[in-house]
């Protein structure tokens, strides 16, 4: 005897048995750009979807909207450690709201990010999220720029997580005050001699930093040589390299401020192998990236609120009410520790530094 084969649910048998109606059950399993669901609605309905076995048909979804449910997120040349806080942020953020997320990474190259985006448009997410900074003088960016509207005519949502002044929704950084911020800091504490770890000279994140922390010690009334003002890869082992050249080259040296904390890491360490010969020398960085819990002495650093960046992207992304390319701009603070403690009198003066304890205090941009 044949037993009668049962039918698969249908989303109509979901939300009868959840109490709510055929709409809200779908905004739950098939996804809302937009449109909120009350928590308890949004519990129902995934419960009867449980109980009845009920699976979406993604691949007919797709077809009917000319589009995949959920965000992607591109990140393009950037190291793991400043990209982590990015990902585990918009990740975090995408769960919350009920989106699935993925992920494609791009390489550091000009052309590799307009691949990438070229890949994540045949893919055809509902948003597409881009994560990293740009280059000056990038000959790519025209057509970038058009991959992308082509992308959001099709009815897909850019945002990105960058610098302003591309036609898209975006969640900049205020690097050049949090650099400046963390110069006039340094200056308090009785810094006099800096030197710069600048990153890549055409990288338009690290030139707002570099430009910002040069600010802030002109308004102190104090310059930087431009020999000491040094251009390199943007990464943990250049600073490395970096920072022992200006100790072999017998630089004087009160402080290094490096424009990420991935090359200030990189010049803690140098300093750590020096041994003796280096005593003496702070160091600063920007970003307040997680790995910092980990690392002794305690970096001072610009924090950055890398979960308010997370949230800001989506919700610009997941905003029916769009009218335009839109702004938001994202503040950071300086938070002083045992990396640059505060400088004696006789440190001031050019004798040996002796350090007087670590600092906690903050300074709010």
């Amino acid at each position: 005897m044949i037993s009668e084969v049962r039918r698969p649910a249908r989303l109509s048998d979901v939300a009868e048995l959840a109490g709510v109606s055929e709409a809200t059950a779908s905004r739950v399993l098939n996804g809302s750009v937009g449109r909120q669901v009350k928590e308890s609605n949004r519990r129902r309905v995934l419960a009867a979807a449980e109980k009845l076995g009920y699976t979406t048909n993604v691949a007919a979804q797709a077809i009917a909207r000319g589009q995949n449910r959920g965000v992607t997120l591109l990140t393009r040349g950037v190291p793991d450690d400043y990209a982590n806080p990015i990902v585990s942020g918009v990740v975090a953020a995408a769960e919350r709201r009920g989106q699935i997320i993925t992920m494609i990474s791009a390489g550091s190259k000009a052309d590799d990010l307009l691949r990438a985006v070229q890949t994540a448009r045949a893919n055809r997410p509902q948003v597409l999220i881009i994560a990293g900074g740009r280059r000056e003088g990038d000959r790519t960016i025209p057509a970038l720029v058009e991959a992308l509207q082509l992308y959001e005519l099709e009815g897909g949502r850019v945002v990105l997580i960058s610098q302003s002044g591309l036609p898209f929704d975006t969640v900049a950084y205020e690097n050049h005050d949090g650099a400046a911020d963390m110069a006039t800091t340094l200056v308090d504490l009785g810094y006099q001699r800096f030197a710069v770890l600048a990153g890549f000279p055409d990288g338009l994140t690290q030139q707002a930093r570099r430009d910002g922390f040069l600010d802030g010690l002109a308004s102190r009334g104090i310059t930087v040589p431009p020999d000491l003002v040094i251009t390199s890869e943007f990464s943990r082992d250049a600073a490395y390299a970096m920072t022992g050249e200006l100790i072999r080259r017998g630089v004087s040296l009160d402080v290094i401020f490096a424009v990420n904390d991935a090359m200030a890491l990189g010049a803690l360490a140098f300093l750590r192998d020096a041994g003796p010969r280096a005593a003496g020398v702070a160091v600063a960085g920007f970003d307040d990236i997680r790995a910092l819990r980990d690392i002794s002495p305690s970096l001072t650093t610009v924090h950055l609120p890398w979960n308010e960046v997370a949230e800001q992207a989506i919700d610009l992304a997941l905003d029916e009410e769009r009218t335009g390319p839109r702004t938001r701009l994202v503040a950071g603070h300086v938070v002083v520790r045992e990396s640059t403690p505060p400088r004696t009198e006789s440190a001031v003066n050019g004798r040996p530094a002796e350090p007087v304890g670590a600092s906690d205090r903050t300074s709010n941009l």
